[in-house]
């Protein structure tokens, strides 16, 4: 095996300088954890039209996998559900289903975890298992609870973490639903994104603990860091710390909009001209607030016939859409289902243009059983409570 102790370390004064790694003790973690153990058997690297090519552990020079395994990128692990790198002989298609998130992100977030010696901490999403060592060298095994809900993705993280030296709690099944065998937890951390905090993660954090997690829908962008204090009465309270962005958790992924979009948006039942660009919502806090305002909405681009660039917002469940033509520097918008999407997210864009463009670090959250509720402190028109159930 190839001694990594010089990437290691060249890793760890890498994410010093970038200031995302200030814990001495978080920095002994990521030097003494070798991240090319959790990648077996190997990773998918972008190639050109949009395919992936597979470099396997074995069969790759040592020194050149060294390489792959510490750049500073998210590696992409398995396609689809199912394929890993070992299988195919060639570039292939397909769609990440799990990676190796970049290091910067999965430091800066141990890091905003707070943790304190004696810590219980459950992660969500053990993916490759990386994260998992880390948390374990600082905590200790027996203080670390993972779940991953692809019981291949599980199995090989499990044996990546024993190879490491670390027989910690390893799960498969549903993250959703937490861990409540080993509850309750000092610190709840999720590596994938979800649509919104699940009750039983704050039902199973102590009181005072905290949970981290990627919320705000299922766009890939648009996304924020939630950090939340539990308390007494198993409310939870706090703020969007921070742009995130993780894969979706697997039960809530989407499939993308597909098939004659045309034909999606055919029956229309208002047209009117946008009192804001559509083009906003190609922005990170106009699509986070999107969410926030019409939860099921998906904002689809697209190229017509004539090359022309179309802009569509589609809400499958509630067969509703919203598509934009845009005319010498206007756009109108033809709105067809039993909801009207643009009409509910164009005031909430109008809302923000009209504070000043606040940055998503200014978003508050509240979690409750029956809601959760989002807002900006000063501005009532920029509140959201969604009910659940």
């Amino acid at each position: 095996m190839t001694d990594t102790a010089d990437e290691r370390r060249a890793l760890a004064g890498r994410l010093t300088r970038a200031g995302v790694l200030t814990s001495p003790r978080w920095r002994a973690a990521v030097e003494a954890v070798p991240r090319e153990l959790f990648l077996n058997p190997g990773v998918f690297l972008p190639a050109e039209g949009g395919r992936w090519r597979p470099v396997s552990a074995v069969g790759t020079e040592p020194a050149e996998w060294v390489r792959i395994a510490y750049r500073d990128e998210s590696l992409t692990t398995q396609l689809d559900g199912h394929l890993t790198a070992d299988q195919p002989s060639g570039p292939v298609n397909g769609f990440p289903t799990s990676s190796s998130t970049t290091p910067v992100t999965v430091v800066d977030m141990l890091e905003k975890l707070e943790v304190e010696d004696g810590h219980q901490v459950l992660e969500i999403g053990t993916g490759t298992g990386y994260s998992s060592a880390l948390m374990c060298f600082r905590l200790g095994e027996d203080n670390v609870t993972t779940v991953e809900v692809d019981p291949d993705v599980s199995a090989r993280a499990d044996a990546a973490l024993e190879t490491a030296g670390y027989s910690t709690w390893t799960v498969t099944g549903d993250g959703l639903l937490g861990h409540p065998r080993r509850a309750p937890y000092d610190r709840v951390v999720a590596t994938c994104a979800v649509r919104r905090i699940p009750y039983t993660w704050i039902r199973q954090t102590k009181p005072g603990g905290i949970v981290l997690a990627t919320v705000g829908g299922s766009w890939h962008y648009g996304t924020g860091l939630a950090k939340v204090t539990v308390a007494d009465d198993c409310t939870a309270e706090g703020r969007i710390i921070g742009r995130s962005s993780f894969m979706q958790a697997r039960s809530q992924a989407e499939v993308p909009i597909g098939g004659d979009l045309s034909a999606r948006s055919a029956y229309a039942d208002s047209e009117r001209e946008t009192k804001v660009s559509p083009l906003l919502l190609e922005d990170w806090m106009p699509a986070f607030l999107a969410q926030l305002a019409a939860p099921g909405a998906r904002f689809t681009r697209a190229t017509s016939l004539e090359g022309n660039r179309q802009l569509h917002l589609f809400d499958p469940d509630r067969e509703s859409f919203a598509s934009f033509t845009e005319n010498y520097g206007t756009w109108a918008v033809r709105q067809g289902g039993p909801v009207a999407l643009w009409d509910a997210i164009e005031p909430a864009l109008t809302a923000w243009q009209a504070a000043d463009r606040p940055d998503i670090t200014e978003v508050r959250l509240r979690v409750t059983k029956e809601a959760h509720t989002y807002w900006i402190d000063g501005h009532p028109a920029l509140r959201w409570q969604h009910r659940i159930g």
